[in-house]
C-alpha cells in the first residue's frame, strides 16, 4: 500500500472503531509488504490480535482464488473470536489505481451480548421448561472445518484468527493431513505433493516463513517444497 493509502485507511480504522464501539473489530492488512500483516487494528481484544498478526485462513484463500478480480468485498461470513464466540465478518478489497490488490479492510462483529439479551427476554416470555429446551435455538456451533453459506450463495471456511506465522501454517497443515495416518517421514512423494497442493490452494504460502515450517513438519527440505510448488504451478490441475 502507498503511504497515502495507509494513512487514510489507518485513520478510517480508528474512526470506525470509536464510532461502532467495542463489539466491532476493525483491521487493516497491508498486502504490499514482503510479509502481509495487520498494520492497524481497533478493538483487537475481540480476535486477540495485535499489529503484525498474519493473514487469516479466509484472507489467504480469497487472495489465492483471486476473488478480488470479480468483486469488491466479501460480506457476512463466520469467524471465531479469541474467546470462542461466533463473529460476523466482512472484508473490503483495497485496490490501487491499476486494480492490483493492495490491502484488506476487515470488520468483525461480536453479537454475543445481543444474543445473550435476546435469550433473557425469551426466557421471560415462556415457561421455564420451554425456555430451557429452546434457549440456545440461535446459538451456532463452533467447528473450524465448517463450510458456511455466504450471502452470494457460495461457501467459505469459517475464519480463524492467528497470532503468528507458525500457528497459521500448522493449522493449515493439520487441516489437510487428515487423509493420511502415516508419520510425516513415511509419506510418499505423491502424498507430499497432494498436501502441498491443498495448502497452496488455501494460500498458506502467501506467508513468508511458511515454507521452512512445512518442510520441517513434512520431514523434507525447503528445496523440495519449492520443487513441489513449481510442479503444481506448471500443472493444469491447479
Amino acid at each position: 500500500m502507498t503511504a497515502d493509502l495507509i494513512r487514510r485507511y489507518s485513520l478510517l480504522v480508528e474512526f470506525l472503531g470509536r464510532i461502532l464501539g467495542p463489539d466491532y473489530e476493525i483491521v487493516l492488512h497491508d498486502l504490499s509488504r514482503k510479509q502481509p500483516s495487520v498494520i492497524a487494528i481497533a478493538n483487537g481484544q475481540i480476535s486477540g490480535r495485535t499489529i503484525g498478526a498474519p493473514l487469516t485462513n479466509v484472507a489467504m484463500q480469497l487472495i489465492a482464488e483471486r476473488a478480488y478480480e470479480t468483486q469488491d468485498w466479501k460480506l457476512n461470513y463466520r469467524g471465531v473470536s479469541a474467546k470462542g464466540r461466533i463473529l460476523r465478518c466482512s472484508t473490503l478489497f483495497i485496490k490501487d489505481e491499476r486494480g492490483t490488490l493492495a490491502g484488506l479492510l476487515c470488520i468483525n462483529f461480536d453479537d454475543s451480548h445481543y444474543r445473550e439479551l435476546s435469550e433473557r427476554i425469551f426466557a421471560l416470555c415462556h415457561p421455564d421448561d420451554y425456555a430451557a429446551r429452546n434457549i440456545s435455538i440461535n446459538t451456532l456451533p463452533i467447528d473450524t472445518g465448517f463450510q458456511d453459506a455466504d450471502e452470494s450463495g457460495g461457501f467459505s471456511e469459517q475464519e480463524i484468527f492467528y497470532s503468528s506465522i507458525a500457528s497459521a501454517t500448522e493449522a493449515a497443515l493439520a487441516s489437510v493431513m487428515n487423509f493420511s495416518d502415516l508419520p510425516a517421514d513415511r509419506l510418499t512423494k505423491e502424498e507430499r505433493l497432494k498436501i502441498i497442493r491443498l495448502m497452496d490452494q488455501k494460500g498458506i504460502f502467501t506467508l513468508k516463513g511458511a515454507v521452512p515450517i512445512v518442510a520441517q513438519k513434512l520431514s523434507c527440505s525447503q528445496a523440495s517444497i519449492y520443487r513441489y510448488l513449481s510442479k503444481i504451478h506448471q500443472s493444469p490441475e491447479k
